[in-house]
């Protein structure tokens, strides 16, 4: 079942449970979907929709974040509730030590030897950890170690 028709199977389920909040997030995210497909080649490759989710994921977090810190309870469970929901499509997501070992994997791959050799190191993992690592995390900990 490719990722498209999935989202589509939990439409429909949302729908009859007649389960508008998490109705709304599900066209929200087949429209991005869509609009993508028009867009570039016709069809959405589970990877991109992978993507696709995980931008979404990471918006509604940071929004969430912002609420938070406004003091909009209302507006920040929402966000949350979208998160969520959303979260449920993405992949496990790596922890620190799991991408901590990848990057030293990487380092020595490329035989880096400083901070000048970011960018070398940076091009392997964003390719290898794209979807299951925030990109954030992974810049700091190869900052860190190439400083050593």
């Amino acid at each position: 079942m490719s990722f498209m028709e999935k989202i589509s199977a939990d439409i429909k389920t949302a729908m009859l449970a007649k389960d508008k909040d998490r109705l709304s997030v599900l066209r929200d995210i087949k429209s991005k979907m869509m609009l993508e497909a028009t867009s570039g080649s016709g069809e959405v490759t589970d990877e991109t929709a992978m993507k696709i989710i995980l931008k979404l994921h990471k918006q509604r977090t940071e929004t969430h974040q912002l609420y938070v810190e406004q003091n909009r309870e209302d507006l920040a469970a929402e966000e949350k509730f979208q998160a969520d929901v959303l979260e449920t499509y993405l992949p496990k997501m790596m922890t620190e030590e799991e991408i901590a070992t990848e990057v030293k994997a990487a380092i020595a791959q490329t035989s880096a030897a400083g901070p000048q050799d970011m960018g070398k190191v940076m091009g392997i993992l964003s390719g290898k950890l794209a979807g299951k690592a925030d990109g954030k995390v992974i810049a700091n900990l190869v900052k860190e170690h190439l400083a050593k």
